[in-house]
């Protein structure tokens, strides 16, 4: 047995003890790392936003190209370079792609605050004016109207995706209109909510009509008279109850 240094093991075992040191060494370090790095628990692709919006937008074309009863899932998907299985993913089928589609452009809507409740009410009113006057936006939304007459889950889907949505702009409109001291405090929750149904109704009703359904312009001399007519009537609506 070889002479082992002052309190060490004898030289012959010390290549077998760095052998040890090392398996150690990385069997801490690996449990170290393990423990220390997040684990990826995603169970399949993250959903690309950039895919989002060329089916959306293909959807769009497709349908001022072909109409509503010609239109497929598989034609949206040859439009947007897609698997059709990719469109299943999202949308159970042509009924939501296309709310989804026309729900997306309405998002554009905005309400700047222009110091005055008619001049905002005025302001939006011209945009979805213009947004009306899109192929896309008039033969989609048509189209999604028409067949909701007869497809209570499509009504429910316009109504969720698209009418509550855009309810926002009543709701911040008349927000900023008490804040100016132009309307009254809200009275109480059930009249508030009946009221922001009214004031967007009005609205949409109006605009839609006179856009898709008269075929007339929708100009800044009407939108003036439509403005004026719901600020003068929002004082009485609200006194109701």
């Amino acid at each position: 047995m070889g002479r082992a240094p002052p309190g060490g093991a004898p030289y012959r075992e010390l290549p077998h003890i760095a052998r040890l040191w090392r398996r150690t060494y990385r069997r801490v370090w690996s449990s170290s790392m393990c423990s220390t790095t997040p684990r990826n628990t995603r169970t399949g692709r993250p959903r690309s936003t950039e895919a989002d919006a060329a089916i959306l937008e293909a959807t769009r074309a497709a349908l001022v190209d072909m109409g509503w009863s010609k239109l497929t899932m598989g034609d949206v998907a040859t439009r947007a370079g897609v698997a059709k299985t990719t469109l299943y993913r999202r949308w159970a089928n042509k009924n939501e792609l296309v709310v989804d589609a026309v729900a997306v452009l309405f998002d554009e809507l905005e309400l700047p605050d222009l110091g005055s409740l008619q001049a905002d009410i005025e302001h939006v009113v011209l945009q979805f004016a213009a947004l009306l006057e899109r192929p896309e936006t008039k033969t989609a939304l048509m189209a999604v109207v028409a067949e909701s007459t007869r497809d209570a889950p499509l009504r429910e889907r316009i109504r969720t995706s698209i009418v509550d949505r855009q309810k926002r702009l009543v709701l911040d409109g008349r927000r900023r209109a008490q804040e100016r001291g132009e309307l009254s405090a809200d009275p109480d929750p059930v009249t508030v909510d009946a009221l922001d149904d009214l004031i967007f109704d009005v609205v949409a009703g109006a605009v839609v009509h006179r856009a898709l359904v008269s075929a007339e312009p929708v100009d800044t001399a009407w939108v003036a008279r439509l403005s004026a007519l719901l600020v003068g009537g929002l004082g009485a609506a609200a006194a109701l109850g």
